[in-house]
């Protein structure tokens, strides 16, 4: 990852974690909690006993939440991210879940996670590869981080192909969402950033091929609600 970005992100992280989970909420309409499901689902864990998984750029926990949920606690989970306010604020809502003893939270970023060599049956990351600039890279730490066969979930916002949606997409996304995320979260920068780094997201072909050059197969990519979120995924073997 760019040394210069990098204090950069996660200051501006830090800063919004405490309007984070209520904005992603609101401009998603909600949106953001089925994406999340569809990509546990894609894992195929099936009730989770015995297995593990790790959720980079974990934000406030709601990929760990909704995975541990969805397999009754069955499944242990680490959630990592490199913003210590996000991780605080995850800590909170995974001590009033029922089955919150099923994830570990550790501070760290994606291109150096704190994980032994084949020691994860699934790896996630919602909304966090397109901040970091070694995509390839940390694709490969994930590779490293699972066992064979084990699967890789990425979920991220991106660009409708659609050349009327991506109209309106575009005006919601570059002059909407900066003032209302501003207005909430006292910090409109973050909420310029978004459009740009999303803008500059690989496209679907480009960001499969980065994929199987870390090493992943079965690669897959599968647009959601118009084209602004794709499911990514693929297989270790």
């Amino acid at each position: 990852m760019n040394n210069v970005e990098l204090p950069f992100i996660r200051e501006m992280f830090d800063a919004i974690a405490p309007k984070y989970d209520f904005l992603n909420r609101s401009l998603s309409l909600y949106q953001d909690v089925i994406w999340r499901r569809r990509a546990i689902a894609s894992l195929k864990l099936g009730n989770g006993r015995g297995k593990k998984m790790l959720d980079v750029a974990c934000g406030t926990c709601d990929m760990a939440i909704e995975a541990v949920r969805r397999t009754q606690g069955r499944l242990a989970v680490t959630a990592t991210d490199f913003s210590f306010n996000m991780l605080a604020l995850g800590k909170i809502k995974v001590a009033k879940e029922p089955h919150g003893k099923a994830i570990a939270l550790a501070q760290g970023n994606g291109l150096a996670l704190p994980s032994f060599d084949e020691a994860y049956d699934a790896v996630t990351i919602a909304f966090g590869i397109r901040n970091i600039m070694d995509r390839k890279g940390a694709l490969e730490e994930f590779h490293r981080c699972l066992k064979e066969e084990g699967r890789v979930a990425v979920l991220e916002l991106t660009t409708p192909t659609n050349k009327l949606l991506r109209g309106l997409y575009l005006l919601y996304f570059q002059k909407v969402l900066p003032i209302i995320g501003g207005l909430f979260s006292k910090n409109k920068g973050a909420y310029s950033y978004l459009p740009d780094s999303v803008l500059k997201f690989p496209s679907h072909a480009e960001f499969k091929a980065i994929m199987t050059e870390a090493g992943f197969t079965d690669v897959h990519a599968r647009p959601m609600t118009f084209g602004i979120v794709t499911l990514f995924t693929g297989k270790k073997g």
